[in-house]
Parts: C-alpha cells; sequence; structure tokens
C-alpha cells in the first residue's frame, strides 16, 4: 500500500514537472542537457522531466526608471538628470543566452549612456532640445541591445535638476530679457507715434485751418473732465484772422 502511494505520487511530480502553462505575453527558452534547442508558448507545453529545463521570459513593454545621474555638461555645469527607458524583449533566446541579465544589463547601459550623450550637450540645448536628445540616446542604447534580442522603442528624459546658483542665474537671465523686451517694445511704439505725427503734421502744414479745428477739438475733450477751472493758450494763428480785419 505505502509503494502504490509512493508510485502515485512519483507520477504526479512528473506530470506536474511535465507540463507547463505559458501565458499570451510569456515564452519558453527551452535548455535540454544544457543546450538551447527552441522557443515555446504561450499555452500548453511539454517538457521532458530530468532533462529539459524552462526560463520564462516575457514578451511585454518594459518601462524602466534611470535613477539621477550626475552630468557634467560641455559648458561645465553639474546636473542631476533622469530618465525613463521603454523596451521589450523581442528574441527571448538571445535575450537569456547572450547577456546573464538582461534587465540589469539594459539598466546599466542607459545609465553610462546617458551621461555619455549628455556631458556632449552645452546646458541651453539639453533644456529646449529634448525630442532631439531623446531620439538619440533612444538609437544608441537600441543599437546596442539588438545584439540580445532587446528593442528599445523610447527614452524620455524626465527630469534636470539644477544647481540653485544656476537657477538664480538664469531667472536674472530671463528677467534681463522681459525688460529688453519691454524696452525694444516701447521704442518700437514710439518710432510709430513719431511717425504718425510727422505725416499728420504735414497734413496739417498745408491746410493752416486743420490747427484751428484741433485746437477747438482739445478743448472739448478737456472741457469734458469737469474741470471747475481750464486754463489755455490761444494761438495768435487762431486771431489773426480777426486782427487783419481791423
Amino acid at each position: 500500500m505505502t509503494q502504490s502511494i509512493f508510485v502515485v505520487f512519483i507520477v504526479i511530480f512528473l506530470i506536474v514537472s511535465m507540463l507547463k502553462i505559458l501565458r499570451e505575453y510569456e515564452r519558453a527558452v527551452i535548455f535540454r542537457l544544457g543546450r538551447l534547442i527552441q522557443t515555446k508558448g504561450p499555452g500548453l507545453i511539454i517538457l521532458i522531466p530530468f532533462v529539459d529545463r524552462m526560463v520564462r521570459v516575457s514578451l511585454r513593454t518594459v518601462a524602466m526608471d534611470v535613477p539621477p545621474q550626475d552630468v557634467i555638461t560641455k559648458d561645465n555645469v553639474s546636473v542631476k538628470v533622469n530618465a525613463v527607458l521603454y523596451f521589450r524583449v523581442l528574441e527571448p533566446g538571445k535575450a537569456i543566452v547572450e547577456v546573464e541579465d538582461y534587465l540589469f544589463a539594459t539598466s546599466q547601459l542607459a545609465q553610462t549612456t546617458l551621461r555619455s550623450v549628455l556631458g556632449q550637450i552645452e546646458l541651453d540645448n539639453l533644456l529646449s532640445d529634448r525630442e532631439h536628445i531623446n531620439d538619440e540616446l533612444q538609437k544608441i542604447i537600441d543599437s546596442q541591445t539588438d545584439p540580445w534580442g532587446i528593442k528599445v522603442s523610447l527614452v524620455e528624459v524626465k527630469h534636470i535638476d539644477l544647481p540653485q546658483e544656476m537657477q538664480r542665474a538664469m531667472a536674472k537671465q530671463a528677467e534681463a530679457e522681459r525688460e529688453r523686451r519691454a524696452k525694444v517694445i516701447h521704442a518700437e511704439g514710439e518710432f510709430q507715434a513719431s511717425e504718425k505725427l510727422s505725416q499728420a503734421a504735414e497734413i496739417i502744414g498745408k491746410n493752416p485751418a486743420a490747427i484751428q479745428l484741433r485746437f477747438l477739438q482739445t478743448l472739448t475733450e478737456v472741457a469734458a473732465e469737469n474741470n471747475s477751472t481750464t486754463i489755455f493758450p490761444v494761438p495768435i494763428e487762431l486771431l489773426k484772422q480777426f486782427l487783419d480785419r481791423k
């Protein structure tokens, strides 16, 4: 009786070790006596007990956070930069055979590439040209992980941490730039106003009666302010006609 139970237990154990179920996004890298034979899945697969060894590999896209890296830019500014890396395994056999731990290897490669690429870029370009930098990082990392059967689809620089001194300097620069633009706009407004006044002077100069009409219009505008006393000069040209009649 005891032997029968033992035999049943062995049979159940062998069946369980032979049958494996893989999800839709999983693949099994099968090693037979230490040699890579094939990749199977998804669904039900059968293994030879004590001969075959299976390694599960996920084909889903992995979002890997690249820890903050100390980077010295081309113009000698020290910053901390972190990024996020999106990749997936295309060839499970290579991902297991060609590199010991493809997740760790990809993380280390992303960190060194981030420091290397950003160290060749000036701070202004690093802050303003994120799209080009992301594309450059993606191409470099993807080309180096290709022998591992890994496809890097996207690299995004998330955050750039500037020193306090640099932040204050950039704030002063931005303020000075705004003041410069304000002065330029004011000067352009004065220039346009002078042109319009010059054109108006030419028109009034051709018709002396126009200055009198303009003077009377100004008096109307001043009277609308409800002032109790209004003092205004009377131009000689306005009285000249009356003096000539005498």
